[in-house]
């Protein structure tokens, strides 16, 4: 289980330009959850992930998990128990090396290599496998540098590499908004599977209605750094996108947008 409790988070406190997005935020993730956070710019939900995942520091208030504070804990620490795949494909793989290369430093991930070869051939059978069964075609492509694949099959060997060793948390921060909306659609529904087969908790920010409203067993829509509708299960199960969008326009409205 996720747990924030009392978050306060200031930008640029004591100048000109502070200002107050979290203030005695709390926000609970339980295990195997699969939270969709919608939200205008600037509703806090890309700074949520980077709180969570230590990227982005906070005043007062404790993140948990399992009832153990990580609050002080560095961010790679962090990352041995989280996975996250960003919005730029370029961000979750290293362009300028292979499929295979990259993903034998995901398997890698947590472990050192002191003077050893970055890559291990008794793993590329495997690393075979598991591009096979995303059905891309990526699994004969594994000697090519990762800059030449398309956005969609960098994503995807991206959420391979995430989950590639054992994680407890998937974070997902807007991982489809720079696709295609077929890639998009490919994208999504490969998220799904992996989030369901691997039984990880995962959070995923997204622009898009649909999937929020699609995928997941839990929906948050996010406003000025306060959650303004949080749905699960069987409340989430009977919304459609024309309810999500109507909330969304109406608070978009008092905002003078």
């Amino acid at each position: 289980m996720l747990e924030l409790r009392n978050i306060t988070k200031i930008y640029n406190p004591g100048e000109v330009t502070e200002s107050c997005l979290f203030r005695d935020f709390s926000l609970t993730v339980q295990q195997g959850e699969f939270v969709s956070i919608v939200g205008s710019n600037g509703s806090g939900k890309t700074s949520l992930l980077n709180i969570i995942c230590g990227s982005t520091g906070v005043q007062s208030g404790d993140i948990l998990i399992d009832g153990a504070s990580m609050l002080h804990q560095k961010e790679y620490i962090r990352y041995r128990r989280f996975g996250r795949v960003y919005q730029n494909p370029a961000l979750g793989t290293s362009p300028n090396l292979t499929m295979y290369e990259n993903l034998s430093l995901a398997d890698n991930k947590g472990g050192r290599y002191n003077l050893a070869h970055g890559t291990n051939r008794a793993r590329r059978e495997y690393y075979r496998e598991q591009l096979a069964a995303l059905g891309l075609g990526l699994e004969d492509k594994m000697d090519l540098r990762m800059g030449s694949l398309s956005g969609g099959q960098r994503q995807a060997v991206a959420l391979l590499m995430a989950t590639m060793t054992p994680i407890d948390f998937l974070i997902l921060d807007e991982h489809t908004a720079a696709l295609d909306p077929k890639t998009a659609d490919t994208i999504m529904a490969l998220t799904d599977r992996v989030v369901r087969e691997k039984q990880l908790t995962a959070i995923m920010v997204t622009h898009n209605l649909r999937y929020a409203v699609e995928y997941g067993s839990r929906l948050l829509m996010m406003d000025k750094g306060h959650i303004v509708l949080d749905a699960a299960r069987e409340q989430k199960a009977a919304m459609a996108v024309d309810d999500i969008l109507s909330l969304f326009t109406s608070i978009s409205i008092e905002c003078g947008n």
